[in-house]
């Protein structure tokens, strides 16, 4: 496939970050094209990416249960994925307790909490986004940055073998 086919196919893997993909494209992906060989590309991508980027990629991440979700202008996948969780049918005490989370989270780290939510539901949510709220910068980048790459692969995994 040519770069732009490759880029037009796995350019939202990385939440609104087609650079992502131009770059593993570059580094070149292992035959088999597999949703394991084209994730080791992208994250190698992503991880080489200087911080500024990364951090560019984070807040590129939609809050959970947020305005956008409320205004119906989640990506596709980021829509399924807070569906598939819950994150669609809160309680007004729950969307509350989300958005405080939320703005507290935002101020401290300067990018949106991050977690894939395959498989989790909305209490398991809060009790990590409670857990790591307490985290420090630092440890919140990379736990936020592994869970980017999980979504990911996550993401690639519906799409490929």
């Amino acid at each position: 496939m040519t770069k732009d086919e490759f880029v037009e196919r796995f350019g939202g893997v990385f939440e609104h970050s087609p650079w992502v993909a131009e770059r593993a494209y570059g580094v070149g992906i292992a035959e088999p094209v597999t949703a394991a060989s084209v994730h080791a590309a992208m994250t190698a991508a992503f991880r080489a990416a200087s911080e500024a980027e990364r951090l560019a990629v984070l807040r590129a991440h939609p809050d959970l249960a947020g305005k956008l979700a409320i205004a119906g202008e989640l990506t596709e996948d980021s829509r399924k994925e807070q569906a598939g969780a819950g994150l669609d049918r809160l309680s007004a005490e729950e969307h509350a307790r989300f958005t405080a989370l939320n703005n507290a989270y935002v101020e401290k780290f300067g990018f949106p909490f991050i977690i894939a939510v395959k498989g989790l539901n909305k209490d398991d949510i809060l009790s990590a986004f409670e857990t790591r709220i307490n985290n420090d910068r630092g440890r919140e980048f990379a736990t936020a940055s592994a869970q980017v790459e999980r979504i990911a692969l996550l993401r690639l995994t519906s799409m490929l073998p």
